[in-house]
């Protein structure tokens, strides 16, 4: 009995489809283009105005503390108690003592609130701090 299929036609394909690839790695890219601007954006305050021009702080070793309107405390865009908060930014003080701290606060946010994140980062011997302002229009 003679075989229906040529033996050719059952050879192993070597050859890789690059289509479905290309298909991943343009949808991946256009992913983080989207979502990279919102994680950078953080936590929604309305900062208060500020006049001047202040200069850029592009350094690595950069964190912000983030309150919000209800007062909430913010530490790299985490959830944070004021306890934990003391803490965190005693051992970021320990580790690294030239530790720049951005605080960002609501403009609705009461006074007080954030002169008592001004005092656990006086605590803390942490010196190169900055508040962050709003540019005017």
């Amino acid at each position: 009995m003679a075989r229906r299929t040529p033996l050719n036609r059952n050879r192993q394909i070597s050859e890789i489809n690059m289509t479905p690839l290309l298909d991943l790695t343009f949808l991946l890219l256009i992913t983080f283009i989207i979502t990279v601007p919102l994680i950078e954006q953080g936590i929604q305050v309305r900062l208060p105005k500020g006049k001047g021009k202040a200069s850029a702080m592009e350094q690595p070793n950069t964190c912000s503390i983030t309150l919000d309107e209800q007062g909430a405390i913010f530490l790299d865009n985490v959830p944070i108690a004021d306890e934990v908060l003391a803490a965190e930014l005693l051992a970021k003080a320990q580790t690294d003592p030239d530790v720049t701290i951005l605080v960002r606060a609501d403009e609705r946010l009461a006074y007080g609130k954030v002169v008592a994140v001004m005092r656990l980062l006086h605590d803390a011997d942490i010196s190169r701090m900055a508040l962050v302002t709003a540019p005017e229009p």
